[in-house]
């Protein structure tokens, strides 16, 4: 009995039976992309390093922390751990893109598997770099004299608080990698995603801004996220008494789950449309 037949199987044990199809085709795509950390070794380093570089830059060359008493790292580093995760969707978008370009996904959905394992292996793998790239920052972080201040508990909320913001912006990166089609509409993804990005808290409170802007930087998802993790780190937070940042914590859950009840419905469409 072939797959599809089984995956379609009647009754209890054909839920079961494809659950059980869901979950190995799901686990094969991931295998898959992680494959591609092994045979892409460079990538996955320039990927790892570049926010590395952007933290060191910005902790030794251009300074960020402005508006914030004692020690601008304890206020940088959370943001940057923030910001990272926003970036990553540029990383989803390029293999998307160049997934599409090389008909690699139209194969996959001629094969009979469950179609949207090539969307959890995506996102699976993608969650796993995320951890890594973390893990990597945290390190650097520490080794330039940020500490966290309120225990593990916290510590492993603030983690969980950016992997929810990193879970939205991937499956956007995955909408729009499917309605660019091609690789080279990435950067104009890029010319956005950075504004976006710097339109934020990472670097500066709001409060040193003009007043106009420091509201419009403290409603940005990435604010919320960065404000949220910087209080469960016990890091100073330059607060300003607005209603987003006195609930700065409901904003990093309320706003990645909205863009994830958007997108991710949105991605699941799109890649059913591929080839019709």
């Amino acid at each position: 009995m072939s797959a599809a037949t089984t995956a379609a199987a009647p009754g209890p044990d054909g839920a079961t039976s494809r659950l059980g199809w869901a979950l190995a085709d799901s686990w094969t795509m991931t295998r898959r992309e992680l494959a591609h950390w092994a045979r892409q070794p460079v990538e996955v380093i320039v990927n790892l390093a570049f926010p590395v570089m952007l933290l060191l830059m910005f902790t030794y060359l251009v300074g960020g922390g402005r508006g914030v008493p004692g020690d601008p790292t304890e206020y940088l580093v959370p943001g940057m751990l923030a910001l990272t995760m926003a970036f990553g969707l540029e990383a989803t978008m390029l293999a998307v893109t160049q997934d599409l370009g090389k008909g690699v996904i139209d194969r996959f959905r001629s094969m009979p598997m469950v179609p949207g394992a090539v969307l959890v292996g995506r996102s699976a793998a993608d969650m796993l770099q995320s951890v890594v790239s973390l893990a990597v920052m945290t390190g650097v972080g520490y080794a330039v004299g940020w500490r966290w201040h309120n225990g593990a508990a916290a510590a492993l909320g603030a983690v969980g608080l950016l992997l929810l913001l990193r879970f939205a912006m991937l499956w956007v990166g995955i909408h729009l990698a499917m309605v660019a089609g091609r690789p080279e509409m990435v950067t104009a993804v890029q010319i956005l995603v950075w504004p976006v990005g710097f339109l934020s808290n990472v670097f500066a409170t709001p409060a040193s801004m003009p007043g106009w802007l420091g509201a419009v930087v403290e409603w940005n998802p990435m604010s919320a996220t960065a404000t949220a993790v910087r209080e469960l780190f016990g890091n100073p937070g330059g607060a300003t008494g607005s209603w987003a940042a006195e609930h700065a914590g409901l904003l990093a859950v309320l706003s990645p789950v909205a863009i994830i009840a958007v997108f991710f419905p949105l991605a699941v469409r799109k890649f059913a449309r591929l080839s019709r």
